[in-house]
């Protein structure tokens, strides 16, 4: 049987970062008491926020190593926050950072790809050995399954140019991500009619009550997502695309017109399944806590 493992788990977000207490084995983790708290720029700044939220996660309990995962540029090996316009941060090694200033063993990795592991192992996409997993948040990206592991490839498939011509904040045109993402749903919808929404999930309301300009942007949304799926499918022809994040809470509103789409633009591709992420916003730390665990089950 599996030892139970007590770990301590970090989802760096770029607005926000998750701390949760985790139990469990190789296979299956729960949190059992978290905290959460704004994220703050830099390396240093980070390192300090994970050092407090350990030490209040800790107290009483035998915690055996901490997970940590950022978004970014990530190389697992050297445990390094390559890069990270967004807060901030080049070449930092968090890995030996963290562990100095916890005094714990600590795995580092990438935060959509912890959430695929932790989908891979616990969530919806357990029964997959190919397979993408997609949050679409503030903006896109995937975890790769190739052979029934999470590759360390990059997986920007939010930065695919799907040929609209828009412009995105990496620099490029025709990303998928600016058309596609929650945050581009949002922006989009209020540019095109000067009435503020809070996000893509006012957007699919303002979609069930036949507003038109919701439908607009709601549709160029699925194309530009349609085809950063066929993409993937051309390349690496996966069973299934598991989509998660904020834009996927829309359901049937969301799967419905994306499978309709794909159908209508596929030709030789394997057409994937579509599903719905089970894990929402824990998934990232699930994932970091599976980190920590196979680091020490490999010591």
């Amino acid at each position: 049987m599996a030892r139970t493992r007590h770990v301590i788990a970090v989802d760096v977000g770029g607005t926000g970062t998750k701390a949760a207490l985790v139990t469990g084995t190789h296979d299956r983790v729960t949190a059992v008491k978290q905290q959460r708290r704004a994220t703050r720029p830099g390396g240093d700044a980070v390192v300090e926020d994970v050092a407090l939220l350990v030490d209040e996660l800790r107290a009483g309990h035998p915690v055996e190593a901490v997970g940590v995962v950022v978004p970014g540029i990530v190389d697992e090996v050297t445990g390094t926050g390559v890069y990270s316009a967004n807060l901030g941060w080049a070449d930092y090694p968090f890995r030996d950072r963290i562990a100095a200033a916890t005094g714990l063993p600590t795995a580092f990795g990438h935060d959509v790809r912890a959430g695929g592991l932790a989908e891979l192992r616990q969530g919806n996409a357990r029964d997959l050995t190919d397979a993408v997993i997609m949050p679409i948040g503030t903006g896109i990206a995937a975890a790769l399954v190739l052979d029934g592991r999470v590759s360390s490839a990059p997986g920007e498939i939010g930065h695919v140019d799907v040929g609209h011509g828009d412009p995105c904040g990496c620099g490029q045109t025709g990303c998928v991500e600016a058309r596609a993402s929650s945050a581009a749903i949002a922006r989009r919808y209020t540019e095109r009619t000067n009435r503020h929404v809070n996000g893509a999930a006012d957007v699919a309301a303002l979609l069930t009550e036949g507003d038109t300009e919701a439908a607009v942007v709601w549709r160029e949304a699925v194309d530009a997502l349609a085809k950063g799926i066929l993409l993937v499918a051309a390349l690496l022809g996966p069973r299934a695309v598991v989509l998660g994040g904020g834009l996927a809470l829309a359901g049937p509103k969301l799967t419905d017109p994306l499978g309709g789409r794909l159908d209508e633009l596929i030709t030789f591709q394997r057409r994937p399944e579509l599903r719905l992420a089970a894990l929402g916003d824990e998934a990232g730390c699930l994932g970091a806590a599976l980190l920590a665990i196979d680091m020490l089950e490999e010591r």
